[in-house]
């Protein structure tokens, strides 16, 4: 009998290891819809159709209109600033706040506006518009009947030039590391929690500001769950990490990102380090301060007790392969761009190469990553799909509103560039900041810069300041004012809740960034504008 129990116990544990060696290998229906994407690619390459593409970009590169085009009515803003009030109001609205959780539901919304906009320029513009994607040129209304033509030259602007760039690096970023686990206990000593949101703020603008806060959010909040007064380190993570942090490159935030697919060089975003230090160096400070001699005192001595003994050290999962594919993401952002030439070459990347490229990094990560470190992780595709569902629309909704900023920019009361600090940052704090970023850069360029360093169109120097480092920093900065003003900010609250945490309301939040945040861009403002 114990031979026979014995034997069954042996061939279970060879079927559990039979098991976990499959999910391991198993390939997934996203890592074949990767393989079948690269594999299009591939057969786009034989019949030279990115290399075409690529020519007509690099032919065009210095050939942007001659003129200002008439711009929509006024109206056509509309549906962007009701698309963007959605987005601000209807979770905060308790009949709404439920049917607005589907991704589905916000999809409808930002397609129907976008739809709106599309029509629009289908059967009511009467005016030529300028074609951004494959290079600069003019685009005229049909004579008569509808004019399709327009119409798809506004998606080809907001969805094939903007669009599929923004969510491919968004998805990488987030797919990628979400394969990685931290998890542990330690002991939550001021010291300790200023480590975390300091290593934080700098993965901010290596992995993006989504990447570090998912990687980051739940050891940190392990290691805070004995203690009671959480609250302020959960919205400093939010002001440092999810937000001041990123500012270093492209791939930081997604504004910056923008602005690199704007013409913006890929280490110029590395000048604005000074920035960076004065920011997050003062919120560092102002936290331990905080958590030293206010927060931590008024734990019990029981907590204080259970945290010193309930300790589990750091541990780290999925370092391997996915470590490695972020720096792949970051080469394939630095590297791959169409419009520039290969560094040493004279080639330039065919047209989604990086793109495709980054698509196969995803592959990668989920095919040779453990899926337990996901299923850990607790992670899902859903908030990377209302990213996609959201700003699909935002994009084609902003087209009119930076048409018209390219004609009436210069007519805006915004002179200098301590004006654009805070005007970007005033709406990155209320809306989101990466569209908001666009509208600001647009305006920056209608301005008369002559005999002033430029780049991208903007000036860095000169009369008028530094307005390309005003509109960045305005956009990730002031992100932090609000829960809405970045992605990673909710996400972070949300998370938070789920492990206990009180947050504060929406108003409540503004409290602390009023009384942190606010000086603390005043004081930029008066150092460096």
């Amino acid at each position: 009998m114990s031979q026979l129990v014995t034997m069954l116990e042996g061939r279970e544990m060879r079927a559990g290891r039979v098991s976990r060696l499959w999910q391991r290998t198993a390939v997934s229906p996203l890592v074949l819809a990767v393989a079948a994407v690269v594999a299009a690619y591939v057969a786009a390459l034989a019949m030279n159709w990115p290399q075409t593409a690529t020519r007509l970009i690099v032919a065009s590169e210095h050939a942007a209109a001659a003129h200002v085009y008439e711009p929509p009515p006024l109206a056509m803003v509309l549906p962007f600033a009701l698309l963007l009030g959605a987005i601000a109001v209807l979770p905060l609205i308790h009949r709404t706040e439920h049917w607005w959780e589907s991704n589905l539901h916000k999809f409808y919304v930002a397609a129907g506006l976008g739809l709106i906009t599309l029509a629009y320029y289908a059967f009511w513009h009467s005016h030529p518009i300028e074609r951004h994607f494959l290079g600069h040129a003019e685009v005229e209304p049909a004579a008569t009947g509808i004019s399709w033509q327009l119409a798809w030259t506004v998606l080809q602007n907001a969805i094939l030039a903007d669009f599929v760039p923004f969510i491919t690096l968004l998805f990488a970023l987030y797919t990628i590391t979400g394969g990685i686990r931290v998890e542990g206990d330690l002991r939550a000593h001021p010291a300790v929690n200023t480590a975390f949101l300091t290593i934080g703020g700098l993965l901010a603008s290596f992995v993006g500001t989504t990447g570090a806060a998912m990687l980051l959010i739940r050891p940190l909040l392990e290691t805070n769950s004995e203690r009671k007064h959480v609250q302020h380190t959960v919205i400093f993570f939010i002001f440092i990490v999810c937000n001041c942090g990123g500012c270093l490159l492209p791939i930081g935030d997604p504004p910056l990102f923008l602005g690199y697919l704007q013409g913006v060089d890929f280490l110029w975003t590395m000048s604005l380090w000074q920035e960076w230090l004065v920011v997050n160096a003062c919120l560092l400070a102002i936290y331990y301060v905080w958590d030293r001699w206010i927060a931590y005192p008024r734990e019990t001595a029981r907590d204080i007790t259970r945290d010193e003994r309930l300790t589990r050290r750091l541990q780290f999962s999925g370092l391997l392969p996915n470590v490695p594919l972020l720096a792949g993401v970051i080469l394939a952002v630095a590297l791959l761009d169409p419009s520039k030439a290969f560094p040493g070459t004279h080639w330039h990347p065919w047209l989604y190469l990086r793109e495709v490229v980054l698509l196969g990094l995803v592959g990668l990560s989920l095919w040779l990553g453990n899926p337990a470190v996901r299923a850990a992780n607790k992670f899902s595709y859903g908030a990377i799909l209302e990213v996609a569902a959201l700003f699909a629309g935002i994009f084609i909704c902003m087209q009119p509103a930076l048409q018209m900023l390219n004609a009436y920019g210069d007519r805006l009361p915004l002179a200098t560039a301590w004006h654009f600090f805070w005007a970007t940052g005033t709406l990155s704090s209320v809306l989101d900041n990466a569209p908001t970023y666009l509208v600001f850069l647009e305006t920056a360029r209608a301005l008369d810069v002559q005999g002033a360093a430029t780049v991208a169109g903007v000036a860095v120097e000169g009369a008028r300041g530094n307005l390309l480092a005003a509109v960045s920093l305005g956009a990730v900065f002031m992100g932090a004012n609000t829960y809405i003003g970045n992605g990673p900010n909710f996400m972070v609250k949300t998370i938070a809740e789920k492990a206990g945490v009180r947050m504060p309301s929406f108003f409540g939040y503004l409290l602390y960034s009023g009384g942190v945040l606010l000086p603390l861009f005043i004081l930029v403002t008066l150092i460096f504008f």
